[in-house]
């Protein structure tokens, strides 16, 4: 199996029932594992999300639904989002989202719009489950960027927003049990990159891995796809789902939403509602949009600098590959066993696309893509070095 292509994808019945119809379907593969069908090619209009599961195909179904009848890139990203932070078994976004230390569930949002060059965002919002539409009515309701905390609140509910519990039975759970057993792994002490594994592994975060995706109770973590399930654990934990679109007008939009880092230290926001880190929409260029741990994402202006180098000639493939690279190089006389968790996704104007991370080296990350030839799984590239 390459490192490229698509991964032939059914759409759920959920989905399906969706879009009535209006997505054509590939079949199911057969195995336990996906197998590749078919690289990527540029067609517009079309849409991707990093997330997925059944609740990724989803929203890229309902997104492809609004593209194909000639609606606005914009108005795709925040359908996309709004279906992901809707889903209560969402642990990464929205309702149901991981809580910071003290069990309080904050969330961060950004949206960007290419047709007209602007930007909204929320950090630190408490009690809307959708953030990313507040983030939306910010970039066109006011001349800002950013609302913060309580206020970002507070604006919410003057546009009719419902102040509602976040947190669920589920999420409630998988905090109490992190309580529990609260040890080195929290967020008090040095930074990641800083610390020296204890166990003498090679400082890819396995042990780690291994511990998430039993905290979380994720599916297939004892399955033929284990590799990739720990991958995903380490990102839950972080957080975040990005959606970028690009409509029949040739206008690019895109969204990253987020409950951000488990069991932060209160206030604490990530890369997520930072234009240039978490997300960054270039008209004349494509988007790019991050997963992972914000504070590498913040320190590199991953976002912009993806679409920076699409602008100076690389696929959004190559650029994700760059950006991957980039955080890695600037870690390795630091702590040469420090492997980033990072996944990068990217489009550009013409429809083509991108994934790629360094979680683990031999099992490529995968993103969810709608266009007119369905909704696929697409399998990037794990940058070995």
């Amino acid at each position: 199996m390459n490192r490229r292509g698509f991964i032939g994808r059914g759409l759920s019945l959920g989905a399906a029932a969706a879009v009535a119809g209006a997505v054509p379907a590939r079949a199911s593969a057969s195995g336990s594992r996906p197998s590749l069908s078919s690289s990527g090619r540029a067609t517009t209009p079309m849409m991707i999300t990093s997330h997925t599961n059944d609740t990724g195909r989803r929203a890229a179904a309902a997104s492809w639904q609004i593209l194909s009848g000639g609606g606005t890139a914009m108005d795709a990203v925040e359908r996309g989002a709004n279906i992901i932070e809707l889903d209560p078994d969402e642990t990464s976004v929205g309702w149901g989202g991981l809580p910071n230390a003290e069990g309080v569930v904050q969330l961060d949002a950004s949206v960007m719009d290419g047709a007209t060059y602007n930007a909204g965002s929320v950090a630190g919002i408490e009690g809307i489950r959708t953030p990313a539409s507040v983030a939306r009515l910010v970039m066109e309701r006011t001349d800002h960027v950013m609302l913060i905390g309580d206020y970002a609140q507070r604006f919410a509910v003057g546009f009719g927003f419902e102040v509602q519990e976040l947190m669920t039975p589920k999420s409630r759970e998988i905090w109490l049990r992190w309580r529990e057993r609260l040890s080195d792994t929290d967020d008090w002490g040095p930074p990641d990159h800083l610390r020296r594994p204890r166990d003498g592994s090679d400082g890819g975060g396995l042990d780690e891995a291994e511990q998430w995706a039993e905290l979380l109770d994720l599916p297939g973590r004892d399955g033929p796809d284990r590799d990739y399930v720990l991958a995903e654990a380490l990102l839950h934990r972080y957080g975040t789902t990005n959606v970028l679109a690009v409509d029949a007008q040739g206008n690019v939009s895109g969204i990253t939403t987020t409950s951000g880092l488990a069991w932060k230290v209160p206030g604490r926001v990530g890369d997520s509602p930072i234009i240039g880190a978490g997300l960054y929409v270039d008209n004349d260029i494509g988007a790019a949009a991050v997963t992972g741990r914000g504070e590498d994402v913040i320190k590199s202006c991953a976002g912009y600098y993806v679409v920076s180098r699409m602008g100076a000639g690389r696929t959004p493939q190559q650029a994700c590959e760059d950006a991957v690279a980039m955080i890695r190089h600037k870690y390795r006389s630091v702590n040469p066993d420090f492997i980033p968790s990072e996944k990068f996704v990217a489009i550009n104007k013409d429809g083509d696309y991108g994934c790629a991370w360094m979680p683990f080296r031999d099992t490529p990350p995968r993103m969810t893509v709608a266009n007119a030839d369905g909704v696929q799984t697409y399998e990037g590239v794990s940058v070995a070095d």
